[in-house]
C-alpha cells in the first residue's frame, strides 16, 4: 500500500510543496514546475499536487486518466520552459483521495526560465525572481556542469558584443515587453540575466552567437558557408558564393534575402484554368532546416562552418554535428534532444524556430504542399546533412 502523501509531504504549501484544485491554467502550472526547478530554498526540487486546496484538503472529480497526465509530461518537451525540467508524473493518495504529484527535480543548471522569466518559490507562493534571487542562481551553477553555449569566453570582454542590437532587437523580440517595462536593471546585469555574459561582464558563447559583432573570433567556426552550383555537382562553375560571419540575429536577416533571391517561381495548375505561382523550393522548409542547423551544430570542437550548397537540381545543408543525447540516426524524427538548450531557447523565443521536437515534421509538410518529393537525411557521427529536392 503506497504512502499518502499526505504524511510524506505534509498539508500546508511550503517552498516545496505547492497545490492546485485543478490544471486549467496551464500557465501556471508551468510556473510552479519551473519555480520547483530553480530550487531556491535548496532542498532538492519539490512537488506539485494537483487536487487539492489551498487549505490543503483535496477536492472532488479529478480526473486522473492517462490522458489528464499526459498533458503534464508534455509540459516538458514543448520548449517553453527551459533548461528542460526533470519531472516524475503519477497519481497517488492524498488524504484517501487520488491526486496529480508533480515531482520536480531541482535543476542541475539554474536558473530555469519560462518564456524567458525566472520563476521561484521562497516560501509558500510562486513569483518571479528578482535580481538578488537569479544572482544566487547563477553562482549555484557551476562551469563544469554547464553546457557549452553558457560557458563565458576565457578573456572576452564586453565590447565584443552589439550592445545596440541587444537593446534593440533581442530584448524585443525574445523577452516578454511587460517584464521588460518592469526591469529597470543595467546592461551589464540583463545580459547575465539572459545568459549572455557572465557577473563579471565576460560574454558567453552564447552571447557571441547571439549578439556578437564577429563571433567567429572566438568562435572558428560560427558561420555560414553558401555556394550555388551551375549544374548538379561541385566540379560546376561556381554561381555565388558567400560566408556569413555574422551573429544569429543578422545571419538570419541575410539568409532569408539571399536563399529568396536564389528561388525561381513556376506556374501550377491547381483545378481547371486556374494557375497558381508557386517557388521551386517553399522557403518554409529552407528557412526550418538552415535555422535547424544553426540551432543544433557543434559549436564547441568544430571550426566547420554550416554548409549551403545550392545545384540546379537539389539543395544540402550540412552542419558539424552527429545525433546527440537521446538522438540517434533510427530515431531522430521521434526523439528530440539539445546540444545547445540555451540557444535553443533563444532561438525559439526570437521566433526562428518554432515548437521543440516538430522540425522535421513541419519540412516535410512543406515540401509536400509545395510538390517537393520528401527531404533525404544523411546522419553521420560529426556531421547531419539535410537535402531538399526541387520540385518537378
Amino acid at each position: 500500500m503506497s504512502t499518502d502523501l499526505a504524511d510524506l509531504l505534509g498539508t500546508q504549501e511550503t517552498a516545496a510543496l505547492e497545490f492546485k484544485r485543478e490544471a486549467r491554467d496551464r500557465n501556471a502550472i508551468r510556473k510552479a514546475i519551473c519555480a520547483l526547478a530553480n530550487d531556491l530554498a535548496q532542498v532538492g526540487g519539490g512537488d506539485l499536487l494537483v487536487g487539492v486546496d489551498r487549505d490543503g484538503e483535496p477536492v472532488n472529480g479529478v480526473d486522473t486518466s492517462d490522458e489528464a497526465l499526459l498533458t503534464f509530461t508534455s509540459i516538458r518537451d514543448e520548449g517553453r520552459i527551459l533548461d528542460r525540467p526533470s519531472i516524475v508524473v503519477t497519481v497517488e493518495p492524498y488524504r484517501g483521495k487520488p491526486v496529480i504529484r508533480v515531482r520536480v527535480n531541482a535543476a542541475h543548471t539554474p536558473p530555469v526560465r519560462f518564456d524567458n522569466v525566472v520563476y521561484v518559490r521562497p516560501g509558500p507562493s510562486t513569483r518571479a525572481a528578482t535580481s538578488d534571487d537569479e544572482r544566487i542562481l547563477t553562482e549555484r551553477r557551476r562551469a563544469y556542469d554547464t553546457p557549452f553555449d553558457v560557458r563565458p569566453v576565457v578573456g572576452g570582454k564586453l565590447d565584443e558584443l552589439d550592445l545596440e542590437l541587444f537593446q534593440t532587437e533581442y530584448l524585443r523580440q525574445a523577452v516578454d515587453p511587460t517584464v521588460l517595462a518592469e526591469n529597470h536593471r543595467p546592461t551589464e546585469q540583463q545580459l547575465a540575466s539572459l545568459r549572455l555574459a557572465d557577473l563579471s561582464g565576460a560574454p558567453t558563447v552564447l552571447g557571441l552567437l547571439l549578439v556578437g559583432v564577429d563571433p567567429t573570433n572566438r568562435i572558428p567556426g560560427a558561420y555560414v558557408q553558401f555556394v550555388r552550383y551551375e549544374g548538379t555537382d561541385v566540379g560546376g562553375a561556381v554561381l555565388d558564393e558567400q560566408e556569413l560571419r555574422l551573429n544569429v540575429i543578422n545571419a538570419a536577416e541575410r539568409l532569408e534575402s539571399l536563399l529568396k533571391g536564389h528561388l525561381r517561381t513556376r506556374l501550377v495548375e491547381v483545378s481547371g484554368f486556374r494557375e497558381e505561382a508557386r517557388p521551386n523550393y517553399p522557403f518554409d522548409a529552407l528557412r526550418e532546416v538552415c535555422m535547424n542547423a544553426l540551432m543544433h551544430r557543434n559549436y564547441e570542437s568544430s571550426n566547420a562552418p554550416v554548409r549551403v550548397a545550392w545545384f540546379d537540381d537539389r539543395i544540402e545543408v550540412t552542419n558539424p554535428g552527429g545525433p546527440f543525447g537521446q538522438v540517434r540516426a533510427d530515431n531522430f524524427d521521434r526523439v528530440n534532444d539539445y546540444r545547445n538548450p540555451s540557444l535553443a531557447a533563444a532561438m525559439k523565443s526570437l521566433g526562428y524556430v518554432n515548437q521543440f521536437g516538430r522540425g522535421i515534421g513541419r519540412i516535410r509538410a512543406a515540401l509536400a504542399r509545395n510538390g517537393n518529393p520528401p527531404p533525404e537525411f544523411l546522419i553521420e557521427d560529426a556531421s547531419w546533412t539535410v537535402m531538399l529536392r526541387g520540385a518537378a
